[in-house]
């Protein structure tokens, strides 16, 4: 029997034995931790349950109950389509990054986009050749205003819908019925009958063949959850159940619709208006599609059924590339063991002919902008003619719309990354091959051997929050990559832009701080297929940071909608081991300040996932090595935040302390020919005294890639004999001269 997550054993066989038929536990899902969820903690009926027949529901699953029989709407998909928007919770009142509110992710079409960082940063991080830039102004494309056509349809207030769960639900199942009535069809039981409908469902708006198969693979991932199923606890302590139906028909084929599809009523804004009919042949088109093949391998079970993917109209006429393998290559035990060594290949060869995506997910190629500019210089990407090694995956969001995104990336005065991802329904559009170098990350090394992932997101606007569909989508196309380029799935090869170091000491303190707290780490990991466990047992080293990210408040400013009580992956880092200590001190990011409490602040944090060297333990309180001093956390044993690791250590070699630490891993002098100007090795602000330890990530030897030419045939590489470690060191990666320091094992 599977366990559900977030439930106890007793409580889940009393969920099992009330609902038919049985369902199990949707791989990658998390809920808040079983001691924090009274409701769960016993058989009692907790307060403001009701009771349908045998099935005991908490308030929200009876919302849900009560909105499907008001508008005919069958439950499992009301529910489907909500976890995938919302993951079932409200998020008191609070918009998503797509400007969604609710359980059912109702979008304010009116809502404005936000500004896309980047004014005055070089994105390159190449300080031999400087490239500040300015940040374009980028027309909006205004999404469907869901929220106030469900307002229309149920006669509630948008500011209900908006801050109402039950009423958000309500106007949901209105959406999804009237979306049902417009594509030919009435009302019925039959999950099966509604897959146009759910087809609709997300707020974004229709334009071609990109945004049709977006719709077919929101649908499919809809159908993957109701065979599946689900069952979780939400922030606010309610539980919910989808249970499953493993027998849903695999290839769904709706009747053919008695009428067009209808005009909306004509009080609907135009923008609700669909541009491409349901009934369209193009649309219908995919129900005559082959049944697909069941969802791959016992890690990825509830992985939706793959669509036959059309070729966008911007894609090259060419075959689409295989299809490579769905896992990673001999996974290390647990994401705490010693990083997977790195193959001399991690190649990036030719250009691959179209979206280098999985077929389990909507991905167009939209390609950023390569041109000469006025005046000399080039943007927005470096192009390459020959192999690259690819050692990370740069996880950012952008501060901005899908829409801005991706016209940006087609602008050659900006910077470039190479995926967006949209929050909405999970759509992606591809920028650059893997074999090119983006713009993205403010550190040159990094940009060099990394892909950047750019999610519609917001570090901090009112504490949004993202969408599940952009999670699975984001980890399917991580899991993908790292697959075809070797890249570990563990926190040392899969970063935030907040773990990715400066250059020199002058740029430390401008690094970004995104994807920020309230990027779901632990949730993440899981989705990848590599949840973030604990290893070594009592003997080992190391911790891995590991908050619940439901019940872990630890308190924000700067939100400017309000972030105190959110939950959050990160924790506070103090000088000594009480909760009035003061935060420790980083004095790159604060040369002459203190640390502080802002959202945009992580002098003074360490992130889920991160594994760091022991110091001492006192109490309720743990201590880690962190920018060159002891860190104490609060990580009580009855509501830890870490868990014990595994893993190897480096320390200072006798007579080499204090040990220079670096921003990146260039050769040394020598190495360089005639012609490539020698790069200064410069170390940042931060060293290592004698006695301190530090977890250590993948070996490396010193190199540098010289890019200065619009003509990719003239790029050098340069690789030397210095090697390097990477390292744990403060919220970021750095390295060290493997010559500094010695392992010590973890």
């Amino acid at each position: 029997m599977r366990r559900l997550p977030g439930i106890t054993v007793v409580t889940a066989l009393a969920v099992l034995a009330s609902v038919a038929p049985a369902q199990a536990a949707r791989p990658g899902d998390r809920s808040a931790h079983p001691r924090t969820s009274p409701a769960l903690s016993g058989t009692a009926t907790p307060p403001g349950t009701t009771t349908t027949g045998t099935r005991a529901r908490s308030g929200r699953q009876a919302a849900f109950t009560e909105a499907a029989r008001t508008y005919g709407v069958p439950e499992s998909v009301l529910l489907a389509v909500s976890y995938l928007e919302s993951r079932w919770e409200g998020h008191g009142g609070r918009p998503s990054v797509a400007a969604g509110y609710g359980p059912m992710h109702l979008v304010d079409g009116r809502a404005a986009p936000g500004r896309p960082h980047g004014a005055g940063e070089d994105p390159r991080g190449d300080e031999t050749r400087p490239r500040a830039i300015a940040v374009p102004s980028v027309a909006k494309d205004r999404p469907r205003d869901t929220l106030r056509r469900a307002s229309e349809l149920t006669g509630l207030s948008p500011d209900r819908l908006r801050e109402d769960a039950s009423a958000n639900i309500m106007g949901g199942a209105a959406l999804l019925a009237d979306y049902r009535r417009r594509t030919g069809g009435s009302p019925r039981d039959d999950p099966a009958g509604w897959y146009e409908a759910v087809a609709r469902y997300p707020g974004t708006r229709e334009r071609g063949a990109a945004d049709e198969d977006a719709a077919f693979s929101f649908a499919d991932e809809v159908y993957a959850t109701i065979r599946a199923g689900a069952a979780r606890v939400t922030d606010d302590g309610e539980r919910v159940v989808l249970p499953a139906i493993p027998d849903l028909p695999t290839s769904l084929s709706p009747p053919a619709p008695s009428t067009p599809f209808a005009p909306p009523a004509p009080s609907t804004p135009p923008s609700v208006s669909p541009a491409s009919p349901a009934s369209s042949p193009a649309f219908l088109a995919a129900f005559a599609r082959p049944a697909p093949a069941k969802p791959s391998g016992p890690s990825d079970p509830r992985a939706p059924l793959p669509l036959e993917r059309r070729a966008s109209p911007s894609e090259p006429p060419t075959e689409p590339p295989a299809e490579p393998p769905a896992e990673p290559p001999t996974p290390t035990p647990t994401q705490a063991a010693a990083p997977t060594p790195i193959p001399a290949k991690k190649i990036a060869m030719m250009p691959a002919p179209g979206p280098d995506c999985p077929k389990s997910v909507s991905c167009e190629w939209l390609p950023a902008a390569y041109e000469r500019l006025p005046g000399g210089g080039y943007g927005n990407h470096d192009r390459s003619d020959g192999p690259r090694e690819i050692d990370y995956i740069v996880i950012h969001d952008g501060e901005t719309s899908y829409d801005a995104m991706t016209r940006l990336a087609k602008d050659p005065t900006y910077l470039s990354w190479h995926f967006t991802i949209r929050s909405a329904d999970g759509h992606i559009a591809q920028h650059l091959r893997a074999r090119d170098i983006g713009w993205h990350a403010g550190n040159w090394y990094v940009n060099s051997r990394s892909i950047g992932l750019e999610h519609e997101g917001y570090l901090a606007k009112g504490g949004a929050w993202y969408t599940e569909a952009m999670y699975l989508a984001s980890a399917r196309l991580v899991r993908h990559l790292a697959a075809k380029y070797d890249i570990p799935l563990d926190r040392a090869h899969i970063l935030g832009h907040d773990n990715v170091p400066g250059t020199t000491p002058e740029t430390v303190a401008g690094m970004h701080e995104d994807p920020g707290p309230y990027w779901d780490w632990a949730h993440y990991f899981e989705l990848l297929g590599r949840p973030l466990r604990a290893s070594g047992g009592d003997a080992a080293r190391s911790v891995l940071i590991r908050p619940d990210y439901g019940t872990n408040r630890p308190g924000f400013t700067g939100c400017g909608g309000g972030c105190r009580d959110l939950g959050a992956a990160s924790v506070w880092l103090r000088t000594r081991p009480s909760a009035t200590a003061p935060l420790v001190k980083d004095i790159g990011k604060h040369p002459t300040g203190d640390s502080t409490y802002s959202v945009y602040d992580h002098a003074a944090r360490a992130s889920t996932g991160q594994r760091y060297a022991l110091a001492e333990r006192k109490g309720d309180w743990t201590a880690i090595w962190y920018l060159g001093q002891k860190a104490w956390f609060h990580d009580p044993a009855t509501a830890p935040t870490s868990v014990r690791a595994s893993g190897p250590l480096v320390t200072p070699r006798p007579g080499r302390s204090p040990v220079k630490v670096y921003g990146r891993a260039y050769p040394m002098k020598p190495a360089y020919p005639r012609g490539v100007p020698t790069q200064d090795l410069t170390p940042l602000q931060y060293s290592i005294p004698a006695g301190q330890a530090y977890s250590s990530g993948p070996a490396t030897r010193g190199s540098y890639l010289r890019a200065a030419s619009f003509d990719p045939s003239e790029h050098r590489v340069v690789t030397g004999d210095a090697r390097y470690r990477q390292i744990q060191f403060g919220h970021r990666i750095m390295f060290v001269r493997a010559s500094d320091v010695r392992s010590v094992t973890g």
